[in-house]
């Protein structure tokens, strides 16, 4: 076995197969040489401040491929201006290399317009500014979302959140001021359904409750009956109830009856006759006439005794007793020494 495989011709096939082998080798590595231009290198021109038309144009004779980077906006700088490259100038790079171009776009990019609608006003300015974009003028009108911004306006027109602006653009915003007070209820009697609805947005009212009368919601319904009436003074924002039926509102003439014995009842507005108050002049009160007490009866006197009266003798001159004389007084001796 050792023999045969040490055979010369066996040895020749070798020698044939590792010769063709590192013949390809040698190809592969030429023709990737030549494909990549091994060992040719071109510097990278000085492109900057030139416009992006100019540089696009330099590096096409330079054989290099670019990309244009133009998000962000520089007002210093002119439109279209080169801003930077990269790799830097001076650079040596392979020929057909890629190099990037930063270029100062015409305006700001474009931002998306948040969604602000029926949102209060101070939050809907904070969501603009976040993104880039300014409030230029409020305008108010009747609504009865008080401080809610209602519509945005570019450029005098309307325009839908999500919609792609400069960044750095006014916009304009439409605010609700609130309701208006003692509007006038609009007469929707003998419209559709449909057209009655229309009418209550248009005059900032609300839609109440809407009864059929076969039960079937059907906007082409025609009303016959409305609370409040047509005519009263509500604020902007109330509730209109609408009563619609197939039928005209002349057929419906009896159901209207009863439904204004339950929401508009008569009031009785007789005047009843003033109440007249006269003047009574008062005198001083009359004496009280007082009864006369009773007088007390005199109890009966107790029958008095007789009394017997002794005559008493006579008295005599002799029995008399003699009439006495006084003394007269001595008088006082006065002696001087």
């Amino acid at each position: 076995m050792f023999k045969s495989f040490f055979h010369w011709k066996v040895l020749v096939n070798l020698l044939v197969a590792l010769a063709v082998f590192a013949g390809l080798v040698w190809l592969t590595f030429r023709w990737l040489e030549f494909h990549t231009n091994h060992g040719e290198e071109i510097p990278v021109p000085n492109v900057v401040n030139m416009t992006v038309h100019q540089a696009i144009k330099v590096l096409d004779d330079s054989g290099l491929e670019y990309e244009v980077d133009s998000a962000q906006y520089n007002p210093v700088y002119k439109p279209f201006q080169v801003l930077m490259i990269s790799p830097s100038p001076g650079s040596h790079v392979k020929g057909g290399r890629t190099v990037l171009l930063k270029v100062n776009p015409r305006t700001w990019a474009k931002v998306a317009v948040p969604d602000i609608i029926d949102r209060y006003k101070g939050l809907a300015f904070n969501q603009l500014n976040l993104v880039g974009l300014k409030v230029g003028d409020t305008l108010y009108e009747p609504s009865i979302q008080r401080d809610a911004v209602l519509r945005i306006l570019y450029q005098s027109r309307p325009i839908k959140p999500g919609e792609l602006l400069p960044k750095f653009s006014s916009v304009d915003l439409v605010i609700g001021s609130g309701p208006m007070r003692n509007v006038t209820i609009p007469n929707l009697v003998g419209r559709t359904v449909q057209e009655a609805k229309k009418i209550i947005a248009q005059n900032l009212f609300e839609v109440g409750i809407v009864e059929y009368e076969d039960g079937k919601t059907d906007e082409s319904a025609i009303i016959y009956y409305q609370d409040p009436p047509a005519g009263a003074l509500r604020d902007q924002g109330m509730q209109i109830d609408l009563w619609a039926s197939k039928k005209t509102p002349a057929e419906m003439f009896n159901k209207v009856k009863e439904l204004d014995l339950m929401y508009r009842p008569k009031v009785d507005t007789v005047v009843p006759s003033p109440i007249r108050y006269e003047e009574v002049d008062f005198d001083e009160p009359a004496p009280v006439p007082v009864a006369p007490k009773p007088k007390p009866t005199p109890k009966p006197e107790a029958e008095k005794k007789p009394q017997t009266t002794t005559p008493k003798p006579a008295t005599t001159s002799s029995d008399k007793k003699p009439a006495t004389t006084e003394k007269p007084k001595e008088k006082k001796k006065v002696i001087v020494e």
